[in-house]
This record gives C-alpha cells, sequence and structure tokens, in this order.
C-alpha cells in the first residue's frame, strides 16, 4: 500500500514543493514502525546471549557504498581517477573482510550457512537478478516519462500504480499457487512473464500514448511480479530453520534492496555510454561550432535533462534537443532489453537451482 502511495505522494511534491520534501516522507514512518514494534510486538526471549555484529555492519555498509559510489562517480571523473579506483579498491577489501568476519565470528550479521541449502542461495540468487531489473527500471522509466514524454512529477508517479496494485491484490491467489503446484513453477512462470514486460518497454519511442504503450506492460510486469512474490517469499522461509527465519528473511530483503542500489550503478554505466555514442553520432552530422560541441559532451551524463545552449538558432537547438531525446529512448530501450535478460536468468535459476518437488511447510 505504501509502495503505491509513494510514487504518487513523492511526484506530487517535487511537482507542488520541493525534491527535498521527499526525504521527509520517512521520518512519519520510521516513527509509526517504532510506535508499533515497540506497542503490539513481543520481544523474542532467548536464553542464549547475543551481540550485535558492529564489525559486520560496518564492513558491510562501506563495502557496498563503496561500490555503488565508484560506479556512479566513474561516469564523470572516469576510471583512472584516483577518487574512484581508490574507493573501489577499499570497497571490494570490505567486501572480503566482511565474507571471512562472518565465517569466523560466533553471532554474524548474515550466517553464511545458510547459503549452504540450495533453495536458499537460488531464492537469493533469484532474487537479486529479478530486483536488479525492477530498479533501475523504477529509476529510468519515471525519468523516460517526465523528460522525454512530458508527464508531470505526479502523474509519472500515478503510471506505476496499475504494477504495485497487481502485485497487492495478487498475493494471495498467487500463495494459493504455492500450495497447488509448489513454488518451483511459480518462480520460473512469473520471472518470464516479467521479461515480456520488459521486452514490451523497450519498443515505444516519444510522445506515445500511456494506454496503448505503457499501460499493457505496466500490467503484464505486475501480474509477472505478482507470481513470483508470495513464491519466493516461501521459498526463503522454508529455506531456513525455525531459528533462522528472521534472519533468512531479513537477508532476502536486503539482497533485494541491494540489487536495486546496485543496477542503478552498473546499469546507470549502460545507458550513459549507449546515450553518449548515440548522441554523438547526432551531433557529428549537425556542423556545430567546437565550443558548443564541447560543453554538450562535457555534460552528456546528465542524459534527457541536458539541453541546447538557448542562443542558437531555433531550428538548430530543435535538432539537438530532438538527438538529446532520441539517444535517451535509445539507452532506455538498451537498458530494458539487459533487464528482461536478468529476468530470463531468474527463471533460470528457479528451474536449476529449486527442487523440482519444491514442497512447502508453510506458505507466506
Amino acid at each position: 500500500m505504501t509502495m503505491a502511495v509513494g510514487p504518487v505522494l513523492g511526484g506530487w511534491l517535487v511537482e507542488h514543493a520541493s525534491w527535498r520534501w521527499v526525504f521527509f516522507i520517512n521520518f512519519p514512518l520510521a516513527a509509526a514502525v517504532i510506535a508499533i514494534s515497540m506497542w503490539r510486538i513481543p520481544e523474542t526471549n532467548s536464553t542464549a546471549a547475543r551481540r550485535v555484529d558492529w564489525a559486520g555492519a560496518l564492513l558491510a555498509t562501506v563495502g557496498l557504498g563503496g561500490v555503488v559510489f565508484g560506479f556512479i562517480e566513474s561516469t564523470d571523473l572516469g576510471w583512472g581517477n584516483p577518487l574512484v579506483f581508490g574507493t573501489l579498491i577499499v570497497a571490494f577489501g570490505c567486501l572480503i573482510g566482511f565474507a571471512a568476519l562472518e565465517i569466523g565470528t560466533a553471532f554474524p550479521m548474515v550466517p553464511l550457512v545458510l547459503f549452504k541449502n540450495p533453495s536458499f542461495s537460488g531464492a537469493n540468487l533469484l532474487t537479486l537478478f529479478l530486483y536488479a531489473a525492477l530498479g533501475i527500471f523504477f529509476f529510468l522509466f519515471p525519468l523516460n516519462l517526465i523528460q522525454i514524454q512530458k508527464y508531470s512529477s505526479t502523474s509519472a508517479g500515478a503510471a506505476i500504480l496499475p504494477l504495485i496494485l497487481l502485485v497487492f491484490l495478487l498475493s494471495r491467489w498467487s500463495g494459493g499457487l504455492v500450495a497447488r503446484y509448489g513454488a518451483r513453477r511459480p518462480l520460473i512462470v512469473g520471472p518470464l512473464i516479467v521479461a515480456l514486460g520488459f521486452v514490451l518497454f523497450a519498443i515505444p519511442a516519444i510522445a506515445h500514448s500511456y494506454w496503448l504503450m505503457f499501460f499493457p506492460p505496466v500490467v503484464i510486469l505486475g501480474f509477472g511480479m505478482a507470481v513470483t512474490v508470495a513464491p519466493l517469499t516461501t521459498v526463503v522461509m522454508n529455506s531456513a530453520d525455525q531459528e533462522h527465519v528472521g534472519t533468512a528473511s531479513g537477508i532476502n530483503n536486503a539482497i533485494a534492496r541491494v540489487a536495486g542500489i546496485l543496477a542503478i550503478a552498473i546499469l546507470g554505466l549502460v545507458i550513459v555510454y549507449a546515450f553518449r555514442i548515440r548522441l554523438n553520432h547526432a551531433l557529428d552530422h549537425l556542423a556545430l561550432p567546437p565550443a558548443i560541441l564541447h560543453d554538450l559532451r562535457a555534460h552528456e551524463s546528465r542524459l534527457a535533462a541536458l539541453e541546447a545552449p538557448a542562443n542558437l538558432d531555433p531550428n538548430i537547438r530543435a535538432a539537438i534537443n530532438n538527438s538529446i531525446r532520441q539517444a535517451f529512448v535509445f539507452g532506455f530501450r538498451l537498458v530494458m532489453l539487459f533487464c528482461a535478460g536478468l529476468s530470463l536468468g531468474s527463471a533460470a535459476v528457479a528451474w536449476l537451482m529449486l527442487p523440482r518437488a519444491f514442497m512447502t511447510r508453510r506458505v507466506y
């Protein structure tokens, strides 16, 4: 429900107030979660002494944050910049140290023993691929709608509503699929449907009707995710013993969030380079002054937010802006096909790594 409200509310705030207000949405929600947790959720009673894995949390945070920072900054600074490669070296070192620490510590934040279960490993690899595709989609699709198709921020947020509502309304039904067919079949079929949705997103160009070109793939993507989400949660929870059910759920949710962030950082490079190649090819045919050409190429990482200088001839300016929009659409299509490939990879993981007769003990 909050996923449905969030994009629309965030778009409204961007349009009518400021993008900075979006970050304040978290405060009342966090306060409500804390209050409900303290009021209604009983504390776990355990005879075994436990302690927080602060070192693991620090290494994971620095490692993941460094990877994302390094990949994103590489688009402007280049791979040879000391800040970029230095950050990536430290980040990967922290991630290696995190894995070593989790093996040796008595109370790991991520018990790696859980990954000995092929169902748990397969479900999390599936999550990594599928939510990486969703992460970059939710990042680029609003940019396409706002900067290319000229939607308002509120309308762009509302455009994703059918997807979220389908997942919300059909989750109980897809849970029934698990009870009837097991988890493996839905986890193959669901990502295949999602892949079809991403392929359809690669078709629209500029100024196409939402209901004709965007609504059908949004519905297909939502239906595919509805088929997938409940079975995926079931596999994750049933792959862990009772003591580690909460940890298993936390790991899977963390992988989903990290997948989206890494996809934005890594596939963001794909769209930047695709945009750059397509735009440079178009600009070479416009015979622009060297100073204008240099200024445009220096700011290509802005993607569709890039605009031709206002002092140019109106016809030349229109041609440049059209080239910018076409270059973004080219990059967007390419990334959507990458997303389709990731979704097909998710289906392959379910086919190869999940048992053919995955019998569920509990359905979530």
